[in-house]
């Protein structure tokens, strides 16, 4: 079996499309967005203070605003959120003090925000001001204003590269454990490489597990280059140093091993070397787009998320972010972690059930 691994892992080494799809592909985009922003990403989370005066026209207007999702949950939760970056804006209206307006407005917001979400909060308030002003109240100075001083609390910086090597990562596994997998075990089938292996003493799991062993080595490793070069280069995100990194190896490992099994459901059911592309695609794609690789799920249709959510990449993302940015431990993603087991097991059971050996 470890022959196998270090024969099959040196190949893989000398494959100019494994290496592409591994590693150079989530570099570029990793360097591309790195260089671009700095910033976080584009969701405008709000949130109302308690203490909001909510009798007015104001919240009246903004309440059911499509720019604004707001969150409904307890203080504690709003502050943590908060200071996470997940909620972009604490919104408080209170009774003006001065004759100016009738109602002034102060935003809480952290160093965890986009700036640039911030002034759009304030622009939409503005506007919405602006409009309630125009129509209801043209003899009046103004129905609010928007008190320029955003109160701060403490927050982590969110950097672009925070939300986006995540995704590139995951990218990288996914790509490697599909089409890399169904690649592989298809031409060693072709060629009667596994027909000669199954006819040795090696037991046929061991045929396996070497070759599939040398994969998640090759990949691990891709993965410590893409999280070195986003922390090095990019000051991407580990809350706790080592620790956060073993968390995130771990993860990734486990990632591993699910999207390899999609590679050997492909590698099954191909029945030759062009319709690999096409079927791989079909599983690759939809998770690609629609997982939260490149943007938040949040910015789809309310009608979409629910698929978007059974995605396993989407949870692999979700956990990834949460370890790395928020420093959340392999317990706190629980919820995430148990999708992933459960799609190990529904697809390993398919891959058992179709995996030919010639």
């Amino acid at each position: 079996m470890l022959a196998i691994t270090k024969a099959s892992l040196r190949s893989t080494f000398r494959s100019p499309s494994a290496v592409i799809f591994s590693i150079a592909f989530p570099l570029i985009f990793i360097l591309v967005f790195g260089f671009i922003s700095n910033g976080g990403n584009v969701n405008v989370n709000v949130a109302m203070d308690p203490t909001s005066d909510t009798l007015n026209p104001v919240y009246a207007s903004i309440k059911n605003l499509a720019g604004f999702k707001f969150v409904n949950k307890d203080a504690a939760s709003i502050q943590s959120e908060l200071s996470k970056g997940r909620i972009t804006a604490l919104i408080q209206i209170v009774p003006s003090q001065t004759g100016n307006a009738q109602y002034t407005i102060h935003l809480t917001s952290s160093e965890a925000a986009n700036p640039q979400n911030i002034q759009l909060v304030k622009s939409i308030l503005n506007a919405v001001i602006g409009k309630i002003n125009h129509e209801k109240f043209p003899d009046a100075p103004t129905i609010a204003v928007v008190n320029n001083t955003v109160n701060q609390v403490p927050g982590r910086v969110y950097r672009t590269i925070d939300f986006i090597l995540p995704g590139q990562l995951g990218f990288s596994l996914l790509s490697s454990g599909v089409f890399g997998v169904a690649f592989l075990f298809f031409n060693l089938r072709q060629q009667l490489v596994l027909k000669r292996f199954y006819a040795t003493p090696i037991k046929r799991l061991y045929i396996i597990l070497g070759e599939a062993l040398s994969r998640v080595l090759f990949q691990l490793i891709t993965a410590i280059v893409i999280i070195g070069i986003g922390y090095f280069a990019f000051k991407f995100t580990l809350v706790h140093g080592w620790a956060t990194f073993a968390s995130i190896m771990a993860l990734s490992f486990i990632a591993l091993i699910l999207f390899m099994g999609f590679g050997f459901i492909v590698s099954g059911v191909a029945k030759s070397e062009s319709t690999i592309p096409p079927i791989a695609n079909l599983i690759t794609l939809p998770q690609f787009l629609l997982a939260g690789t490149f943007f938040s799920i949040d910015n789809f249709p309310l009608w979409m998320q629910p698929f978007c959510k059974i995605l396993p990449l989407t949870h692999f993302n979700n956990a990834m972010r949460n370890i790395s940015f928020e420093g959340a431990s392999l317990l706190n993603c629980w919820n995430d972690i148990s999708v992933l087991l459960i799609w190990i097991v529904i697809v390993y059971a398919v891959a058992f059930k179709i995996f030919k050996w010639e």
